[in-house]
């Protein structure tokens, strides 16, 4: 129900693509987009219409509409090591040469309620060696802080998604043609 509700959300923005897209509050914060939230992590969701109410609210930058939407937590999970983002973190501890052709490891991920990571539905692997070296460099990872809720430590889903060499395109997929 909440993919559909995300999904259902998305594709109103998407509708909206001709004129600027809605204003995202996401836990009482505004949020660039919601690509990044796990739909297993919302709790609900409401539209607000872009009204004179709306507006009077939220700002100018409602004039399109209002998306709020509430989590599970109050406060996210945070992976502090390095002071670098958790995928850079994975991505720096693979060793993948230059001359390797591009691959990509995509993963969900839950941060338990003491910070250890338990992986989840691989939903993408293109190379069974990058997933083998990503998996390494997850199991020997610094724990994170988990998200909470009412100042209680929380469980909190999440996608890494690992590509390398890092700046460089996917080749296309080879296409069969049958005569």
């Amino acid at each position: 129900m909440k993919n559909i509700i995300l999904s259902a959300i998305l594709l109103c923005t998407l509708g909206a693509a001709a004129q600027a897209p809605p204003l995202y509050i996401v836990n009482g914060r505004e949020t660039e987009d919601l690509r990044d939230v796990d739909p297993d992590d919302i709790v609900s969701t409401e539209l607000l219409p872009a009204d004179e109410r709306t507006v009077e609210l939220y700002g100018p930058q409602a004039n399109n509409g209002v998306i709020v939407v509430s989590l599970r937590y109050d406060t996210p999970a945070r992976f502090e090591a390095d002071s670098v983002s958790f995928a850079r973190y994975v991505s720096s501890r693979v060793k993948w040469d230059e001359t390797e052709r591009t691959a990509r490891f995509v993963v969900r991920f839950t941060v338990e309620t003491d910070g250890s990571v338990a992986l989840g539905n691989e939903l993408e692997s293109t190379d069974p060696r990058l997933r083998r070296k990503v998996l390494r460099a997850l199991s020997a990872a610094p724990r994170w802080t988990p998200a909470t809720k009412d100042g209680k430590p929380v469980r909190s889903s999440h996608v890494l998604r690992i590509q390398l060499p890092e700046g460089r395109p996917m080749p296309p997929e080879r296409a069969i043609i049958l005569l």
